[in-house]
């Protein structure tokens, strides 16, 4: 049976394996084939697990048959972010140092959450060597593109996974976050991420976070009715994670009962923003105002960009993570910048990591100030427009040259906020456009509730063309 992913919700194809519409072995073997489709063009998935998906969609089937009750997401297929373990996959982290590492004989924390939900996992998928970059590309597995226009990146560090949602191989899949690594690849292939406050979704795994408490993990999605109902899943605290936060006393959403006041900034009051994007973002203001949300432009959020400090805590990490391979040929394979990211890392003096780290202190104080009589705070994901593959990274902002073209979401994993990515447009080029919505700390509610807002008043419904 060929089905399109795109054309229905998750909760939808969900209903009907439950129903037996479809089979869940249909639905698993409709997702290998259209990875088998389009795969080649784009390099989303780097494994695949054919036998055991069908094995668990075959055991799906049979609960069905005999009249038992299915979880709520039985038979859904998903792509697993390969910085994250799925049992019987090898995870990889996208470098040369794992390139032959075994399979996961255990779930990561999210993994085993989205099983137990009835989730069935056929594959990894795509990301930078350690997740440290918005281009998906590494040693290991090679480039991915952007379904959309494959001259264009799909974004990272979970570019993989939007790619392969974007190409309906996989109707849901797994994203972490660091710096912008849901928001950025949901804008650039026009889905619906957010990365929740941190501690929402546990990190019980058996490593420390990679990443610190800079990170979270969570689902990606076509539409934010599916992040929303599959968050309710997963979120929620886990012994074995003293970071993770209590149980919510409501399901993420449930509306606040009143008209929704937000602060909209163009830059954060220190970057410069490509036209297209800002475009696409005033149309999507445009769309709110008229759904009753009262928008007000401010100047200022943050007193300058935080990125050297946001580097120092990724350098620190990262080094920790090559350390066991320094001098070593695979650790040489690396990319060159990020070997000197890690090479600063290795230089930073504990006092030079504690004062990046007190810059979290005041940038959350900055933030909470800017949101003072607001409920949330609007701005682009981006700088600039996903940029061409060709660019190596490098990214345009009215037609200058930039590294630095994603400089809008870091700063909210610095504050640890709920920050989502929803899609409101296309440039020139064909690729998607995001808005950024952000909360303070566990305001995930809010964030939830405006993005599920906007999109009933302004649906996306482009889809890539693949």
């Amino acid at each position: 049976m060929r089905m399109d992913f795109r054309e229905q919700s998750v909760k939808e194809l969900a209903s009907d394996i439950a129903s037996g519409a479809k089979s869940a072995r249909e639905v698993v073997e409709a997702s290998f084939a259209r990875i088998e489709e389009t795969n080649g063009e784009i390099n989303a998935f780097v494994s695949l697990d054919h036998d055991g998906a069908l094995s668990a969609a075959r055991a799906i089937d049979e609960r069905r048959s005999r009249g038992d009750v299915l979880p709520p997401l039985a038979g859904i297929p998903i792509g697993v972010k390969d910085l994250e373990d799925a049992k019987g996959l090898a995870t990889t982290y996208g470098s040369a140092c794992y390139r032959d590492a075994a399979p996961a004989t255990v779930d990561s924390a999210l993994v085993a959450r989205l099983k137990a939900a009835g989730c069935i996992v056929v594959g990894k998928t795509n990301t930078p060597e350690f997740g440290w970059t918005a281009k998906t590309d590494n040693a290991v597995f090679g480039l991915t593109k952007n379904p959309w226009n494959l001259a264009y990146s799909p974004g990272g560090s979970s570019g993989g996974t939007a790619a392969a949602l974007a190409a309906g191989m996989v109707p849901l899949a797994t994203g972490s976050d660091g710096g912008g690594s849901i928001r950025i690849p949901a804008a650039a292939c026009g889905l619906a991420g957010m990365k929740t406050s941190f501690g929402r979704v546990p990190q019980a795994d058996a490593e420390a976070p990679a990443w610190l408490d800079l990170s979270s993990k969570g689902p990606m999605a076509l539409r934010f009715s599916d992040v929303t109902d599959v968050l309710n899943l997963v979120i929620g605290p886990d012994p074995r994670d003293s970071t993770s936060l209590p149980a919510l006393e409501k399901a993420l959403g449930t509306k606040i009962g009143r008209p929704l006041r937000v602060a909209w900034s163009k830059n954060l009051g220190y970057g410069e923003t490509d036209t297209e994007v800002l475009a696409a973002c005033t149309s999507a203001l445009r769309a709110l105002e008229g759904a009753g949300v009262e928008v007000v432009e401010i100047d200022h959020v943050f007193d300058e960009d935080p990125l050297n400090a946001w580097l120092s805590i990724v350098g620190a990490c990262l080094e920790r993570s090559f350390a066991p391979f320094a001098g070593t040929p695979a650790a040489a394979e690396a990319d060159p910048i990020l070997q000197m990211i890690v090479a600063g890392g290795g230089a930073l003096t504990a006092r030079g990591l504690i004062e990046a780290i007190d810059t979290r202190h005041a940038l959350t104080a900055d933030l909470v100030s800017a949101l003072s009589g607001y409920d949330l705070l609007l701005c682009p994901v981006s700088a600039g427009v996903t940029p061409e593959t060709a660019l190596d990274g490098m990214g345009t902002v009215n037609g200058e040259s930039t590294i630095n073209w994603v400089q809008y979401t870091y700063p909210f994993n610095m504050t640890r906020s709920p920050a989502a990515s929803v899609p409101v447009g296309l440039s020139s080029s064909g690729v998607p456009i995001g808005l950024q919505v952000v909360g303070n700390w566990l305001d995930d509610h809010l964030v939830l509730e405006l993005c599920n807002l906007l999109e009933q008043v302004m649906p996306f419904t482009h889809r890539a063309s693949i």
